[in-house]
């Protein structure tokens, strides 16, 4: 999807919470996507108090939502460094990309659009899709990757039963299930849906921090409460977290993690960079209808105009120093 959010404030948060058992919990902001009939997106990162988790740079939660009668129609957008990771919960989206592909995005099935020094993509709906909901990621390139090649893989993980829960690996690797989906940096993605009051224990890498994104339920991560649409983060250094539904019903959540991300980017639109001059090309070459993002075969519309470039030179940020306790 493409990000709305030009402004260099992009990273205001409305709220961060410390649990006493080392887990925070960042809220989501609502954002709108694409004119007054926006699909809107609850955006756990980026925000002041956390930028990444590992190398995920963008975290938008949204549905379920009833699609209109002329369907979502995200017209043909660029992106540079970085990968997009589209999951779906319900509804089906159509992808054309300037590599040449054209796939369905379906509930369960992973699609990564690798897009370094530029790729450009449209995404639709389907004709039979009435409901949308899932989520959207971005994922940094680290700096010696992020001129790559245009990528597209597509995975479709085997849900695992564990513990009264069932778990769907698209990213690396936990409880002894591993994507085999090529990634730049290590990377954790999955999804985990619990049985009504079920508790799952997963062993996971100390050096990565974690977060997790809950859809729906009354979770509990390491015994701190994180409501529908909101995300907890911990810290490196944990190798077990657990992961509790006290509602009657199901609870649906995604696991993120990762290596910290020591690199320094700025993002701006769809372009994650490193400085404000790099933003300045990108766009410039997207205006200008350059090979560097190619062209989409299929999409019989417009492409979508850059927005204006703010006033003000937009600074590169990381993560503030984290907690290391869990007292």
């Amino acid at each position: 999807m493409s990000n709305p959010e030009a402004a260099s404030d992009v990273m205001r948060s409305r709220t961060q919470v410390a649990s006493t058992t080392g887990v925070e919990v960042l809220a989501a902001r609502d954002v709108p996507l694409g004119g007054p009939r926006a699909l809107r997106v609850r955006r756990t990162i980026p925000q002041r108090a956390r930028t990444l988790i590992g190398a995920w740079c963008f975290a938008d939660h949204y549905g379920p939502v009833e699609v209109p009668a002329a369907g979502m129609d995200l017209p043909p957008h660029p992106h540079t460094g970085l990968q997009t990771v589209s999951w779906l919960f319900s509804g089906t989206i159509e992808h054309r990309d300037s590599l040449g592909t054209h796939s369905l995005i379906r509930p369960g099935e992973l699609n990564l659009m690798t897009g370094g020094h530029g790729i450009a993509h449209s995404e639709v709906s389907t004709a039979d899709t009435t409901v949308l909901h899932g989520v959207q990621l971005w994922v940094a390139l680290p700096d010696a990757d992020r001129e790559a090649g245009r990528d597209f893989q597509h995975h479709v993980p085997e849900p695992v039963r564990i513990d009264g829960a069932e778990l769907r690996v698209f990213l690396g690797s936990v409880a002894g299930e591993t994507s085999p989906v090529r990634t730049f940096t290590p990377l954790l993605g999955a999804q985990l849906d619990l049985e009504p009051h079920a508790t799952v224990t997963l062993s996971v890498d100390p050096g990565f921090e974690h977060g997790l994104l809950v859809d729906a339920g009354d979770v509990r991560l390491d015994g701190t409460a994180v409501p529908a649409g909101e995300l907890g983060y911990v810290t490196p250094g944990i190798d077990i977290l657990t992961v509790t539904n006290r509602s009657d019903g199901p609870a649906r959540t995604i696991l993120l993690g990762g290596p910290p991300f020591e690199e320094e980017i700025v993002m701006w639109w769809n372009f994650v960079v490193r400085d404000h001059e790099e933003i300045l090309r990108a766009r410039q070459d997207w205006e200008a209808a350059s090979d560097r993002f190619g062209s989409v075969e299929g999409y019989h519309g417009r492409r979508l105009p850059a927005p204006p470039v703010p006033d003000v030179i937009i600074k590169p940020r990381r993560n503030p120093p984290g907690r290391t306790d869990r007292a």
